[in-house]
Parts: structure tokens; sequence; C-alpha cells
């Protein structure tokens, strides 16, 4: 299927409306997001209390000219004018600047020697502001490494005397992280053209991993429209090229169309199509295209208590080169209460095995989902269930969170020991958080507990700690 045509035709038809912005509720994430530094392209802009701490940073879309400069001053030369233009464009422009030094430690069962990291992750940018409805916006990043007592997964390999250590994904790098122009002459519509960041409902399948220090970003072409149907966000994207966390670019096709409809000012339902080709010969048979819908949103019981609630579905199948046996399904259904901005609430989130493959979300920001250890940022084989509940809220300037999860297979896998099981294992995740102006600080815990012993990738017992301080400008 092209989507060419219809990413074009969606881009002409997104003629000026009205259009009053809504916010889903549920987004469980990472507290890295209160203070992201990245400009990104986002269809969710507010989160609920599964996530009360956080809030997905986004670039808002101009909805008249007022703030544009006409180009035309008594008494001034073209070439002043233009000189003076491009100043006030850049003077009116905001930052895209941050520091975030993280020491990040790793002690896992099957492995000699403990991993320590301690990086720090360098953000500078600059988006101006609108100028004849165009905008430039350019980041670079530059993550240095303080230490070098863990693999970092560099491109994806293990490093050359590394193989002691547990993996922390993130190497040494520098790049330009973000280049893009925006054009947002059309009311409530912004197109983006070069690299930039995409982040997507909860990030749950399209994101930009912004927990580790190297972000993932896309380059292409997108869209984003508020207006052209009432109280609904459109977004279409078209990219050709893939930069991964761990440093590889990938040639890939990767066709998005995602609808939000506003239900409430805080309940909203979502319908979307992802399409991913990926060119690499290794990876081509797992091009995937996955269509699904999502209900999420809060609801508001008497002037204290809300009821959330998330019900989503999605069917993954072939695309393009993308093997036959590929047909498998993904589901998540929860609900809470929230207190003020206390809250507790109980999930599920199925990706299914069909016994040879199992769902998978391969440009999603999975370090959020299934546990902050990592064990199963690609589905097992035999897919997994996981039963979790989760709990937290913020007093102030501070904020916690706490997740506990129960993993078990889709299916019966094969144990090391002979017969068949179920129980991947279990898993603690707490969070505390303060936050000031441009300054946070953070400390993290996962502890994860084996069940029964996979014969496939082994999921051994696990402890992560993360210490973070970030400071934006």
């Amino acid at each position: 299927m092209k989507f060419h045509a219809l990413f074009g035709a969606l881009a002409l038809a997104c003629a000026p409306a009205a259009h009053a912005d809504a916010t889903p509720a549920d987004m469980k994430t990472s507290p890295d997001l209160l203070t992201s530094t990245s400009t990104s392209t986002s269809t969710s802009t507010t989160t609920s209390a599964a996530s009360a701490t956080a809030s997905s940073t986004s670039t808002d879309l101009p909805g008249d000219t007022s703030g544009r400069t006409s180009g035309r001053t008594s008494g001034r030369t073209s070439t002043g004018t233009f000189t003076d233009t491009l100043a006030k464009a850049i003077a009116d422009g905001k930052s895209l600047s941050g520091l975030r030094l993280r020491h990040e430690g790793v002690r896992q069962d099957g492995k000699a020697l403990d991993a320590h990291a301690t990086t720090l992750r360098t953000l500078l940018g600059w988006q101006t502001a609108p100028v004849q409805g165009f905008a430039l916006g350019a980041q670079l990043i530059h993550v240095g490494v303080l230490n070098d007592d863990y693999d970092n997964g560099d491109r994806g390999v293990v490093q050359p005397g590394k193989a002691s250590y547990p993996r922390i994904a993130d190497p040494d790098y520098t790049a330009i992280n973000q280049l893009y122009i925006d054009w947002s002459g059309l009311t409530g519509t912004r197109l983006r053209a070069g690299r930039q960041s995409v982040k997507l409902d909860n990030v749950r399948f399209i994101g930009n991993v912004e927990f580790r220090q190297v972000m993932q970003v896309y380059d292409g072409l997108s869209v984003e429209n508020k207006g052209l149907l009432p109280d609904t966000t459109l977004f279409a994207a078209q990219f050709d090229k893939l930069t991964q966390v761990s440093t590889l670019k990938q040639d890939v096709n990767i066709s998005i169309i995602n609808a939000r409809h506003a239900l409430s000012p805080t309940e909203s339902l979502t319908g979307y199509g992802y399409f991913v080709d990926w060119h690499a010969a290794s990876l081509a048979a797992t091009s995937t295209q996955t269509l699904g819908a999502r209900l999420d949103g809060s609801r508001a019981l008497t002037a204290d208590w809300k009821l959330q609630y998330t019900a989503e579905y999605a069917q993954q199948t072939p695309y393009a080169n993308g093997a036959s046996s590929i047909d498998n399904h993904y589901s998540r259904l929860g609900a809470g209460a929230q207190y003020g901005s206390w809250y507790l609430r109980v999930d599920q989130e199925v990706l299914s095995s069909n016994g040879s493959k199992a769902f998978q979300t391969p440009l999603g920001t999975n370090h959020l989902f299934q546990g902050w250890a990592d064990l199963f940022l690609s589905t097992p084989t035999e897919g997994i269930r996981d039963s979790f509940i989760s709990a937290g809220g913020k007093q102030g300037e501070f904020a916690l969170l706490s997740e506990y999860h129960w993993f078990h297979a889709d299916r019966p896998f094969a144990l090391q020991t002979g017969g068949t099981g179920r129980r991947y294992g279990q898993e603690l995740d707490l969070s505390a958080s303060w936050s000031r102006g441009r300054w946070m600080a953070r400390v993290e815990y996962a502890r994860f507990r084996e069940g029964d012993p996979y014969s496939g990738a082994r999921k051994r017992d696990t402890d992560k700690l993360w210490l973070t301080g970030m400071y934006t400008f």
C-alpha cells in the first residue's frame, strides 16, 4: 500500500479551522519526559495520574500569524529589513538545550562483573520563531563517557573486552541530533521536513527513547493538523532513515498515520496505522504493519476522585518483505483511581505469540514498558503477558512512582531443566524525583527476579540503579 498520495492529500486538505486540543489520560512514561529538551511531534501533550510526575514535550501548532513579522519597516533597506527579521526570529525562538548527568549501575546474574556507567549528555539547540510561516530547528548532541566499566552496545554489538559486563546502552556519541524546517502557513497545521524527534500517544509504538542518552530520531517529512476534523488531531509521516540509541543508522521506509479524537478534555479515542519496511537484509523479514485503536482517559467522579481507564487493541501482520508467519495481536486493559495528584491502578498488557513469531514494537520507547530493567525490549518468541500495578503522585517539588510486574509467557516455553514453563519472573520498580525550575534530580531502582529458567534468551536476576541530574537552558 502506498502512502505518499495519502500523505500529500492530508497536507493539502489541512485548511484553517479553530481547534481546542485535548489531553488523553493514561501515559505510563519515564520521568525524563518531565524536563525533556527534545522538540517532538506528539499527539499527546499531558499525562494522567498513571504518570503524574511527567509530561510529553511537544511543539505547539501556531494558530495565527500575529507573531510573524511583515518584512516592511519604514526607512530601512531590504537588506536591513531581512537582517532585522532574521535577528528577531532567532531572538523570539526557543532553546533546545540541556545537560543530563547520569550514573547507572547494573548487577546481573551470569555476568562476572558489575557494570558502572557515568555519562554526560549535552544537547545544544535552538528553534527560531516563524518567519512567513517558516521556522528552523537545529540541535547537536554529545554523549561523553566518564568511565568505561560496561558494555555500551555501540552499533548493537558487544564491545571488545566487555563481554563480562552487563550492557548499558549509552555509547559515546557526537552528531546532529535534530535539523528540520517547519512550515505553519495554514492555521492549525505544521509541516516538518528533516531529522526530527517523534512521540505519539504513550510512545508504546512510536517514540524517541529519550531515557537513553542517545535518542532515537527520524529523517523525513511529517504533518500534524488540529482543525481539519472537529476535536481531532491528525498526524502523518513518511521517514526513510532511523538513528537508533545504539548509534546505528537504519535505511527504512516508515509510514505513519495517527488520528486522535478528543471525547472530552481528559478522554480520547485514537486510531493508528504504522508500516515499517526495513531495508537491511538481516531485518527485512521483520517488516510489519500494525493497525490499532486506543481508548484512554480519566473521568471525574467527585471533586477529588477520578476514574482512570485504558483499553487498546492492535493487529500486526507482514508488510513489504515481512515473513508470512507474522500474525499477532497486542492488547492492554487497565483501570485505576486517582485522588488529587495520587493514583493507584491495575493493568495487563499482552504481546501475543503464534508459536513462531511474537508481536514486536521496534520503534517504541520500550524502556517504559514491561519493567525498567529492560529485559523485554524485544518480545520473546513465546510472547508476554505483563500484569502490573502502579502507584504514585506528586507533592510540591517531589514525585514518587512505583510499579510491580508479574511476567508470564503467552505460550509455554521450554525450560533449561526440561519440561515447559510460563513464568518469566517478577519485577519491582521505584522512582523518586525532585524538580525546581530548570533543575531536576532523580533516583530510580529496578529489581527483576527470574521465574522459570527460560531455555531461549534467559531472563536472569538483575538489579539496576540510576542517579540522574538534569539542567535545561
